[in-house]
């Protein structure tokens, strides 16, 4: 293993999206990333472009002879990724007393949709249920119309992947000096609740609850808003700062706007039609041929297929294509870009169970023993 995590060994029984997305940050940092899964898991070996850089072997947690196994690996391990409801990995046996009690340097994660403990612990969710209790989903959208549900998983990604990664990092670090692991706690709904310090910014100076769509960011103004082209397309400006509004402006020949950026009333609704009329009488591409330059932060709403190809992208890696399961695949590349010891590609894929013979092997076991334990519905 390569990369500047390369020492610590991940036990990864996370599914879905919020718990593999963090191990393949880590596991493109080097950590060297085991994916478990029952034998009969259809959803086993997690989503593909979520399954580089890690092996993948299969193992039945709720027999002896599985968990006796599972036991020896995280005694050598140092980081358990999990994502179960709580309370299903001590039915399992393989909860955190325990295994600490056998490895008390193991840092144990788990990512649940409401944390280990509280009045909604055992509730179940989804992405849009975080957010909707965590009060972002309230934001999204425009003022008198419902909420918009966003269209990536920002609490799965945003309030538990990533906090995940922090959260395993921190305590490897305290490891470090104290010599022991510990329990690490993430609830999406805890990170829902943290995207929401603008808001409770606004709301502390204003005095008064924030509204969907009335805030300066939420394209009620026309200085941060997004306009339709005349090819059906769709442009971004992000003109907050005065001096952005101000170039924004005086391209237009619109001096008389400058210092009425966030007006309200009957010019905040004429400078929104000025300028909808104005970007609905060119392409896209001839705006940004036109406006690209500026310095008034625009940008296109580009599609999946764009972005793939945005020079932007190409220039900093960030699309890159392996072979996979069922053919080559393209997939997003590690956003953490480190000078001395960056994050990389290193192998596709891998199909389900296909390295639980090798991991067997290095426990000791020979070819027959693997093969009585697959018979037996073990591996």
């Amino acid at each position: 293993m390569t990369g500047p995590l390369a020492k610590y060994k991940m036990l990864d029984l996370s599914r879905q999206l919020p718990g593999p997305f963090c191990s393949t940050m880590l596991a493109d940092l080097g950590m060297d990333v085991l994916t478990i899964a029952a034998p009969t898991d259809p959803f086993g070996v997690g989503l593909p472009l979520l399954a580089r850089n890690k092996r993948s072997m299969t193992l039945d947690l709720k027999s002896t002879e599985g968990r006796a196994l599972f036991y020896r690996l995280a005694d050598d391990a140092d980081v358990l990724l999990e994502g179960f409801r709580p309370g299903v990995t001590a039915r399992l046996g393989v909860d955190h007393a325990t295994l600490a009690a056998r490895n008390p340097r193991l840092v144990y994660c788990s990512i649940t949709g409401y944390g280990q403990d509280g009045p909604y612990r055992d509730k179940v969710g989804h992405d849009v249920n975080y957010l909707g209790y965590g009060g972002v989903l309230n934001f999204i959208g425009e003022a008198d119309r419902p909420p918009v549900i966003p269209g990536v998983q920002v609490a799965d990604i945003g309030g538990g992947s990533l906090m995940a990664v922090a959260g395993i990092l921190t305590a490897l670090l305290v490891r470090e000096s104290t010599g022991r692991g510990q329990a690490v706690d993430i609830g999406m709904m805890d990170g829902a609740v943290a995207w929401n310090v603008y808001h409770m910014l606004l709301h502390q100076r204003a005095g008064k609850l924030p509204e969907r769509g009335m805030g300066q960011m939420t394209g009620r103004h026309a200085c941060y808003a997004v306009y339709r082209t005349r090819d059906d397309r769709y442009l971004t400006i992000g003109a907050y700062e005065s001096h952005f509004w101000a170039t924004l402006c005086r391209h237009f020949g619109r001096e008389d706007y400058v210092g009425v950026q966030f007006a309200g009333g009957d010019k905040r609704e004429e400078m929104l039609r000025f300028f909808q009329e104005r970007f609905a009488e060119k392409t896209l591409a001839e705006w940004m041929a036109e406006l690209g330059a500026l310095e008034i932060c625009v940008a296109p709403v580009s599609t999946l297929d764009e972005v793939y190809d945005d020079p932007q992208v190409r220039h900093r890696g960030m699309i890159v294509e392996m072979d996979g399961p069922s053919g080559p695949q393209r997939m997003p590349a590690s956003p953490i870009k480190l000078s001395e010891t960056p994050a990389s590609l290193r192998t596709p894929p891998p199909t389900f169970g296909a390295d639980t013979d090798a991991v067997l092997a290095s426990l000791g076991l020979d070819r027959t023993e693997i093969e009585r334990l697959r018979s037996a519905g073990v591996v």
